[in-house]
C-alpha cells in the first residue's frame, strides 16, 4: 500500500512541476523571450497547455478578474499539495515523501 501512496506522491509532484513549466514559458513567451514562431516552442507549450487546461479552467471559472494576473496555477499547486498530505494523514503512511 505504501508504494501505491509514494507512486501518487510522485505523479502529483511531477505534476505540480509541470504546472510551474507552463506558468514559466507562459511569462516567456509574454514577454517574447521565446518565440511561438519556432516549432519546438509551440509543441512545448501545447503538450504543457494540454496537460494542466483541464485542471486550471474550472479553477479560473470561480476567480474573480485580477487585470491580468492568472493565480490559478497557485491555487492548483497549494491544492494539490494539501490533496497529497490528506492522502498520507488518511491511508496512515509514516513518512510523508517530497
Amino acid at each position: 500500500m505504501q508504494s501505491i501512496l509514494i507512486f501518487i506522491s510522485t505523479l502529483i509532484t511531477l505534476y505540480i512541476w509541470i504546472i510551474i513549466a507552463g506558468a514559466i514559458l507562459s511569462w516567456l513567451i509574454a514577454f517574447n523571450v521565446v518565440n511561438m514562431q519556432n516549432r519546438i516552442v509551440y509543441m512545448l507549450s501545447d503538450f504543457i497547455h494540454r496537460l494542466t487546461e483541464p485542471a486550471l479552467a474550472p479553477i479560473r471559472r470561480f476567480l474573480p478578474n485580477l487585470g491580468g494576473i492568472d493565480i490559478s496555477p497557485i491555487i492548483l499547486i497549494l491544492l494539490l499539495i494539501l490533496a497529497r498530505n490528506l492522502l498520507f494523514e488518511f491511508f496512515g503512511a509514516g513518512v510523508l515523501i517530497r
